[in-house]
């Protein structure tokens, strides 16, 4: 038996585009999750960059369930006392659409390096057009 172990040079990467229109915030997020992460490859290495690029579109469209809109809070702090600040996603959306599904997607991706890394490989974008028409993205059907 052999175990094979992929190297750098025999990645490929793709450039999928998502439309989110109508879309589930929690289940799209996981999803995006994924295929940056690499799972959806049949050679998939935790320890590896080696997943795709995803450009998603119409985020300002998403779908959400239950009363989240006026219950689930984001929380940030400046450092210093008395620093800390809450948002509703309902004004978080409103002001910057793009923020919520990238937060959702950055909380399912590993906290670490690596992390970080794949998360550069997601483009989020209110509105239908997007900078990524050379890279021919394919469509993703969820």
């Amino acid at each position: 038996m052999h175990t094979s172990s992929i190297k750098k040079d025999d990645i490929t990467r793709d450039w999928y585009l998502i439309d989110a229109e109508n879309k589930t915030l929690g289940r799209l997020a996981s999803e995006i999750a994924q295929v940056i992460r690499g799972k959806k490859k049949p050679f998939y290495t935790p320890n590896l960059d080696m997943g795709d690029f995803v450009v998603v579109i119409n985020v300002e469209k998403i779908h959400l369930t239950g009363n989240k809109k006026d219950q689930k809070k984001y929380f940030s702090h400046s450092g210093y006392p008395g620093g800390g600040k809450e948002d509703l996603l309902s004004a978080v959306q409103d002001k910057d659409p793009e923020k919520v599904l990238y937060n959702a997607v950055k909380g399912m991706l590993p906290h670490n390096k690596l992390g970080r890394k794949l998360l550069k490989h997601l483009k989020v974008y209110s509105g239908s057009n997007h900078p990524h028409e050379s890279q021919q993205p394919k469509p993703y059907n969820l």
